[in-house]
C-alpha cells in the first residue's frame, strides 16, 4: 500500500480521498487482509525492508504490489468459499447401547405426554449418534476422497487410544438455546482423547482439500429432539423447549457407549431401514465382538463399495475417445464379417442344389 502523503499530495487532499473511500471500509479491508497475510509465505519478511522507498530497489516495490494483489484475490476466493459452505456429510459415532436408547425413549415419551405436539420434534432411536465432524462433499469424486480420509484416520485414532477402549458415559440433559435438546456427555478422562480424535479428523479431512468443521468449538452431545424438525410448531406458539419438560431427567444416568465404529454419513440421502443414516464407509475402533450379522453387513458393504468403484472405472473408460473409436471400428468390422458370411452361405447353398 502507498503511504499517505506520497507523490506530493497535500494533507487536505489525502483527507478527502480517505473520506471518499470510507473509513469503515478501509479498516475492514486492512483487518481481513492482515488475517490472510499471516498464512502467506512472505508474512515473516520485514515490511520496512521490503517496502522502504529510500532503501529498496524499484523491483521490490513491484513485487510487493503483486503480492498485495494476489492476497486480495485470495481473500475474495476464501470468503466466497466460506459463504458457499453448506455441510451435507458428517462423521458419526453411532449409539448402539440399548440401555441408552431405552432411556432416551422414556425421556421422549415423558416430554410428549406433557405436549403431544412435540412428538414431531423427536429424533428416532435408530438415528442416535454423536457428530464428530461435519463437511461438504459435492460429488462422487469428493465422496471417494472423504472415504480415503476416513481410512487414513484409523491409525491416528489407534495411536491416540494406545490400545485402550474409548467409553463415553452419558448423564443429564441440556439444550442449545432451548431449540435443541440433548443428553450430555459426563465429565471424565474420556473427554481429552475424544477431543483429540475430533481435531485429528478435522485436520485429516482438511489436508485432503475438503471443506470441514465449524466456527464454533466441538461440543460432543447426543441429540434427542430439535424444534427445527417441525417448523410449524412456532406458528402454534411452541418457540422453545420448556425446561420443566425434562427436569426429572436433569441428572439421570443413561448409560455408557463403547466406541467401536466411526461412519461417514450423508445428511441428505435416504436413511437405512433401521432409521440410521446412509453410510458411505466405516472404520472399526477397538475390539468389539463381531456377530454373524455384522460380518454379513461388512461383507455386503465392501462388495458394494467395490462394485461402485468398478462401475466408475467402466464409465470413465467408455467416455474416452479412443475407446469409443475402437467400439465403432469393431462394430463395423462385425457387420462386414456377418454380411460376408451370409453371402458365403447363399453361394454354398446354391452349389449344393
Amino acid at each position: 500500500m502507498e503511504r499517505p502523503g506520497a507523490g506530493g499530495m497535500e494533507s487536505s487532499e489525502c483527507e478527502n480521498v480517505s473520506k471518499e473511500k470510507g473509513a469503515f471500509e478501509e479498516e475492514e479491508f486492512e483487518a481481513s487482509a492482515m488475517d490472510s497475510l499471516i498464512d502467506m509465505p512472505f508474512a515473516t519478511v520485514d515490511i520496512q525492508d521490503e517496502c522502504a522507498i529510500t532503501d529498496v530497489p524499484h523491483i521490490n516495490l513491484e513485487r510487493s504490489k503483486e503480492n498485495e494483489r494476489i492476497s486480495k484475490n485470495q481473500i475474495k476466493k476464501k470468503k466466497k468459499k466460506q459463504k458457499d459452505y453448506q455441510p451435507n456429510y458428517f462423521l458419526s459415532i453411532p449409539i448402539t447401547n440399548k440401555e441408552i436408547t431405552r432411556g432416551i425413549k422414556i425421556l421422549q415419551n415423558a416430554i410428549i405426554q406433557q405436549d403431544k405436539q412435540l412428538a414431531k420434534a423427536m429424533i428416532s432411536d435408530g438415528s442416535f449418534h454423536i457428530t464428530l465432524l461435519v463437511m461438504q462433499l459435492l460429488n462422487e469424486e469428493e465422496v471417494n476422497i472423504g472415504i480415503g480420509a476416513l481410512l487414513e484416520l484409523k491409525p491416528f485414532i489407534e495411536e491416540i487410544l494406545q490400545g485402550e477402549q474409548l467409553i463415553l458415559p452419558f448423564q443429564g440433559i441440556d439444550t442449545f438455546g432451548n431449540q435443541v435438546g440433548f443428553v450430555k456427555l459426563a465429565e471424565g478422562d474420556h473427554i481429552n482423547p475424544l477431543l483429540e480424535i475430533a481435531e485429528t479428523a478435522k485436520r485429516t479431512f482438511q489436508e485432503k482439500g475438503i471443506l470441514a468443521g465449524e466456527n464454533r468449538g466441538f461440543k460432543p452431545h447426543l441429540t434427542f429432539m430439535k424444534l427445527s424438525k417441525a417448523p410449524w410448531l412456532r406458528k402454534k406458539g411452541v418457540k422453545k423447549i420448556d425446561p420443566e419438560f425434562y427436569e426429572k431427567f436433569i441428572s439421570h444416568r443413561f448409560g455408557e457407549e463403547m466406541v467401536h465404529r466411526i461412519d461417514l454419513c450423508s445428511m441428505l440421502k435416504k436413511k437405512q431401514s433401521n432409521g440410521y443414516y446412509h453410510c458411505e464407509s466405516s472404520i472399526v475402533i477397538g475390539k468389539k465382538p463381531i456377530g454373524f450379522r455384522d460380518l454379513i453387513n461388512e461383507a455386503l458393504r465392501r462388495e458394494r463399495m467395490g462394485l461402485k468403484s468398478k462401475v466408475k472405472q467402466i464409465k470413465e473408460l467408455l467416455l474416452k475417445p479412443e475407446t469409443q473409436a475402437r467400439i465403432r471400428r469393431e462394430l463395423f468390422e462385425g457387420r462386414s464379417v456377418n454380411n460376408s458370411n451370409q453371402g458365403n452361405q447363399v453361394d454354398f447353398g446354391a452349389t449344393l442344389t
